[in-house]
């Protein structure tokens, strides 16, 4: 058998009346402080979302402002290495033609009769910028070798911000760093230097 509570010592029924009222009323501002703040979360939440979509937009800028920065300067510095490239193809993609599905995406492709060089172009390249390029330029093989074309495929990674770091490894990967300087870009190469061939 419950246990009525005890009242205080001198409580009437208008009394605890009044307390019961007073919390009733306190739990709604409670409920209604939480629906505002449930209300609040979720402008948050699309506030945040809206922020994902511009920042995603603005990282694609900066890779088209790379893209701007490598392209027009591109053949002439490679040219300067020794290669003969005439253009350089921004955006390309290899695709093949019987299933029409996409192998990989090369931002920046020279083509000669006896090379081609393949560049990622990055605002701040990362190591996982690497060893994803290596995968592109073993796929660019590949599908070359099915087309029996042997020419020799070599990589570069282009970056407007550039880690010494991450100079070296790419370096140390067999692909050539290419730099900003100024309104252009420059290709870095290091004494006794001989890029990797795919």
């Amino acid at each position: 058998m419950s246990q009525v509570p005890e009242l205080p010592q001198g409580a009437t029924f208008e009394s605890v009346w009044a307390i019961m009222q007073e919390n009733a009323l306190q739990l709604q501002e409670l409920k209604q402080q939480m629906q505002e703040t449930d209300r609040q979360m979720q402008k948050t939440d699309k506030q945040i979302s809206e922020l994902s979509k511009q920042m995603g937009g603005l990282h694609n800028s900066f890779g088209e402002l790379a893209e701007h920065l490598v392209v027009p300067s591109i053949v002439e510095r490679f040219n300067e290495l020794g290669y003969h490239f005439e253009r350089a193809c921004a955006n390309d993609s290899d695709i093949d033609k019987q299933t029409q599905k996409t192998l990989t995406e090369i931002d920046v492709l020279l083509q000669n009769g006896t090379a081609i060089v393949a560049v990622e172009v990055k605002t701040k390249p990362k190591e996982k910028d690497i060893s994803h390029h290596i995968e592109r330029l073993e796929i660019l093989r590949q599908y070359m070798i099915e087309k029996n074309d042997n020419r020799k495929i070599i990589g570069a990674i282009a970056g407007a911000v550039f880690f010494d770091e991450i100079k070296e490894a790419t370096i140390e990967a067999g692909m050539y760093v290419i730099t900003q300087s100024g309104d252009t870009m420059k290709i870095e190469v290091p004494q006794n230097f001989k890029p990797k061939e795919w």
